[in-house]
């Protein structure tokens, strides 16, 4: 009988493999439909990415053949692609441990050694947001990703000596949704490195009818279609409307999704046909009706929309860009 990777989550102090599970059942426990119960367990039951699931599953099993330690993984892309879902479905074909922490966890190369230490042979650490490590714990990792090895500067002034320790070979698995702010060193070291696109409705509505299923839920496949349609390519936004459909059908119906109570639910939502939601068209309605149409900066329609300039630069401009609403000039 083979054996589930151990998970050590991001904490203080080293847990052992049972302290670990039972840390991850009672997460299942507690968030039964949190969006970790939604996503696949192994890289053959994943919608969409195909070309990074073909070279990914080329690696994992050269690794393993070989068996050696897989090549270290980044994953860059926006938010909600399956960053996270393809680095947790790879120990587990592996069959190897994880550990999981993230970039802004990680203050100081203190916080880094434990994970590094306690890396078992073969075993996976994943960090997530990796481009928010700082430089000192960047650093750090140059040497634990090429020779396995840390230095330990033990002692001060003339007193000090520098300690070689020597690791367990391991994958460090990065995500990050800005790999341009990655020094080049870091990026360097990274042998295998994949870019996470959008998906296709069809993809999107394939995740929908499976999800629906998860959540013990009805769903007519038009309905798929309009819960994909309207979720921006992006499977954490697909997973998140078909929650809320489940909830307005609890409430409003007999339970079933069908085409018409799923476009009745994204209405009451405030989501049209485009994915739009209220404040992309307030932004859009912005640009139209006080900047005649543009151009206009960011900053000046961020204090008409009373809204900090990062919410307009990161949550509403990127899609509105890509479905060519709005062009970005200089």
């Amino acid at each position: 009988m083979t054996r589930e990777p151990i998970i050590h989550q991001d904490d203080d102090d080293v847990v052992d493999d049972n302290v670990a599970d039972n840390n991850v059942a009672d997460n299942n426990r507690a968030d039964n439909e949190g969006d970790r119960d939604l996503r696949p367990q192994r890289m053959q039951d994943m919608v969409g990415q195909q070309d990074v699931y073909d070279r990914l599953q080329i690696a994992v099993e050269a690794a393993g053949k070989r068996d050696e330690p897989l090549g270290h993984i980044l994953f860059d892309g926006p938010p909600g692609l399956g960053k996270t879902t393809f680095a947790m479905c790879i120990p587990r074909e592996l069959n190897v441990h994880v550990q999981l922490t993230s970039g802004a966890a990680l203050k100081a190369p203190k916080d880094l050694v434990p994970y590094l230490t306690n890396a078992d042979e073969r075993s996976v650490l994943f960090v997530d947001e990796i481009h928010r490590l700082p430089i000192a714990v960047e650093e750090y990792l140059y040497t634990a990703m090429e020779d396995f090895r840390v230095d330990i500067v033990h002692g001060e002034g003339t007193h000090a000596r520098t300690l070689n320790l020597w690791l367990k070979p391991f994958t460090l698995i990065g995500a990050t949704t800005r790999s341009g702010t990655l020094s080049a060193p870091l990026r360097d070291r990274f042998q295998i490195r994949e870019h996470l696109d959008f998906y296709s409705i069809d993809e999107l509505s394939e995740i929908v009818r499976r999800n629906a299923v998860k959540l013990q839920v009805e769903l007519h496949p038009t309905a798929a279609e309009e819960i994909a349609s309207r979720s921006r390519g992006t499977p954490r936004v697909a997973n998140n409307h078909l929650r809320w459909v489940r909830d307005f059908v609890t409430t409003k119906a007999d339970g079933n999704i069908t085409s018409e109570l799923a476009l009745a639910a994204l209405e009451m939502a405030g989501v049209d046909d485009l994915g739009l939601d209220q404040q992309d068209r307030t932004y859009l309605d912005t640009i139209i009706r006080v900047f005649g149409g543009g151009p206009a900066g960011v900053e000046a329609i961020a204090h008409t929309m009373n809204v900090p300039p990062d919410t307009l630069s990161d949550e509403v401009e990127p899609y509105l860009l890509r479905s060519e609403l709005v062009v970005r000039t200089t």
